[in-house]
């Protein structure tokens, strides 16, 4: 028997193309694959439309951990999902909530090129190297600051999992509240109903207040949690209350 066995095939293909892409990842240079297979803001010189799918399955090189989260949760609650939800309904939820986290992070980064250029898109005001790394801008009219931020966001790829796997986060909120969770540090289960909006909380200050040193994308994760819920609402899945009673 394998360790996949009793694993839904969605789930069970979702798991195995991402440890797929990680190994690749591992062994044809993790700088190079995430350059190809991250996603890159829209207007940047970097982006490919296929980034918008591969960046799902792509993870940091550098860090086993970013992966083992990632499919511990789509294990955990993509499991119970895929069974309520059936397998074609299950795979478009999770692509729908992957492409809404994608969908509201790029919201957010236009709206801060719109504050410093007046416009989503380069207007003329500044020129990136992307082979250098590097920006050209005119003083006078972008700071040293607000240089760093267009740089950071025309040349930073995004990758991961997470925020499909917030998709999945809410749905199982809704769908199943009264399930009793272990979370790390807290020393007792807890009901899934008030940890995880208490995440969904957590990621919006984190967004918000944008820490230095921070790289990961919270808004992303917002935007996963954001099309999870509307989705839930929109096909009328019903609470399973008593499921893990």
């Amino acid at each position: 028997m394998t360790p996949f066995a009793n694993i839904p095939p969605v789930v069970k293909n979702l798991l195995i193309i991402n440890i797929i892409f990680y190994v690749a990842t591992l062994m044809f240079g993790g700088p190079m694959m995430t350059q190809i297979l991250g996603v890159h803001y829209f207007d940047g010189p970097d982006f490919r439309i296929w980034q918008v799918i591969t960046y799902m399955f792509m993870h940091d090189y550098s860090s086993l951990f970013h992966i083992m989260f990632n499919m511990f949760a789509l294990y955990t609650f993509g499991s119970s999902l895929e069974y309520v939800m059936g397998s074609k309904r299950f795979l478009n939820f999770y692509l729908i909530t992957g492409l809404g986290a994608l969908a509201l992070q790029l919201m957010v980064q236009s709206i801060e090129v719109y504050n410093i250029t007046g416009s989503a898109v380069n207007n003329g005001s500044f020129m990136i190297d992307s082979v250098k790394r590097t920006i050209s801008f005119n003083p006078d009219l972008i700071s040293q600051d607000q240089a760093s931020t267009l740089l950071g966001i025309y040349l930073t790829p995004m990758v991961g999992a997470s925020g499909a796997i917030f998709g999945l986060l809410i749905a199982f909120g809704m769908l199943f509240p009264n399930a009793e969770l272990f979370i790390m540090f807290i020393p007792v289960p807890v009901k899934a109903k008030y940890i995880i909006p208490v995440y969904v909380i957590l990621e919006l200050f984190l967004g918000v207040k944008q820490f230095s040193g921070d790289s990961v994308a919270h808004f992303a994760h917002l935007g996963g949690a954001l099309f999870g819920f509307i989705l839930i609402k929109m096909w009328h899945f019903k609470r399973r209350d008593n499921f893990y009673e």
